[in-house]
């Protein structure tokens, strides 16, 4: 998949700007504030119906304006065009148009034009809270395997119903009922089918991790393990079993979940484990070593995606170079010219073969 054009109009600090990235390696370089960040997190919205930067559709809008647009056209592997335009407005809402039909509900885009992001914020996938890392596995599975979204979507439906019936319970100081049986029945299902699917990713997704760890001649042994709010399971670990598992706990545990009005098992509070040399990353490894560690996570998405799909994602790598040496730099760089198309944001402007320069100045002033 590349992105042929987008053009903004009124999103972030760009009241109108075109773009037309090649089809390896992009340097987007300008000073910090000139909105670099922003045109990827466009990119994105055309990709994901959503930015990856922690903001709401309507923060996204240009000073004093009411509405923007973001109208891109993509191609994928076999050259079918694929024309994504995002509009929104303060009265309508958002609207995502792909190939001239909207698009209702958004998760159906998911997928169609896969896309892989690195941006210092997710830097919390290697060090901060497990919801990070349940983000990031998530949305990796997500725009692979349409079933496990549409499981996830319903698990979090089922998820809210059944703490709903908690808080009810607990404000009735009752401890069991038939709806709260059915509701539990169903949410182990639920967990149960997501939990194998995440398990299998996994086995599979850290085969594609240490081909590319190895790849930056990095000596440490690194390890991607997933950790089960239930128990004890392991990587081959079926359905049937996940669903008996998650059963007996919810029932083990039901009077202290109404006692808590919240369900406090389940794949909304399970971990992965990131370590080195059987030490878990998040504690021990320095900057450069989590840095690194994600940015192996996410070519390792690439390849994954790949090898899937048949179809290689967009990278989008925003910041990426910033405390790692040129020696890294240079590998990292040379992998990526295995990937298809990336746009890589930098402050500074830096040289490499095979690497097309687009200075972000240049590009304002020319604008649409």
């Amino acid at each position: 998949m590349r992105l042929q054009r987008i053009k903004y109009e009124n999103f972030r600090n760009h009241p109108l700007l075109s773009f037309e990235p090649s089809d390896g390696i992009n340097l987007l370089y300008g000073p910090n504030g000139s909105g670099k960040t922003s045109m990827l997190e466009g990119i994105h919205f055309c990709a994901l119906t959503k930015g990856f930067v922690s903001a709401t559709d309507s923060e996204c809008l240009a000073f004093s304006t009411d509405y923007f647009v973001l109208d891109s056209s993509f191609y994928d592997e076999s050259d079918t065009v694929v024309t994504v335009k995002v509009t929104y407005t303060k009265e309508r809402e958002k609207q995502i148009i792909v190939n001239n039909s909207e698009i209702k509900p958004f998760s159906r885009h998911i997928g169609r034009v896969p896309c892989i992001t690195f941006s210092p914020h997710e830097m919390a996938i290697v060090n901060g809270a497990p919801v990070e890392r349940r983000r990031f596995i998530d949305a990796a599975i997500s725009q692979l395997d349409r079933r496990y979204l549409d499981d996830l979507l319903s698990y979090r439906r089922v998820l809210n119903q059944r703490n709903a019936l908690l808080s009810q319970l607990n404000a009735m100081n009752q401890v069991h009922s038939d709806m709260l049986s059915l509701w539990t029945e169903n949410l182990s299902r639920l967990a149960a089918s997501i939990v194998h699917t995440r398990l299998q990713f996994a086995e599979d997704f850290f085969d594609q991790f240490k081909k590319i760890y190895r790849q930056l001649s990095i000596t440490e042994e690194p390890c991607i393990s997933y950790r089960c709010s239930a128990g004890k399971i392991s990587q081959k670990s079926s359905i049937e079993f996940l669903y008996s598992l998650f059963l007996a706990k919810f029932y083990e545990t039901e009077k202290y979940e109404i006692l808590r009005a919240q369900t406090m098992t389940g794949p909304h509070r399970d971990d992965l484990v990131f370590s080195l040399n059987d030490k878990e990353i998040k504690k021990y490894a320095s900057q450069g070593q989590m840095r690194t560690f994600l940015i192996c996570l996410k070519l390792a998405q690439h390849q994954f995606f790949f090898d899937t799909l048949g179809e290689k994602p967009i990278c989008l790598l925003d910041d990426m170079f910033s405390e790692l040496d040129a020696s890294r730099t240079a590998d990292i760089l040379s992998i990526l010219e295995t990937c298809g198309q990336s746009i890589i944001t930098s402050a500074e402007l830096r040289e490499h073969s095979n690497m097309t320069i687009h200075s972000i100045n240049a590009l304002k002033k020319i604008g649409g």
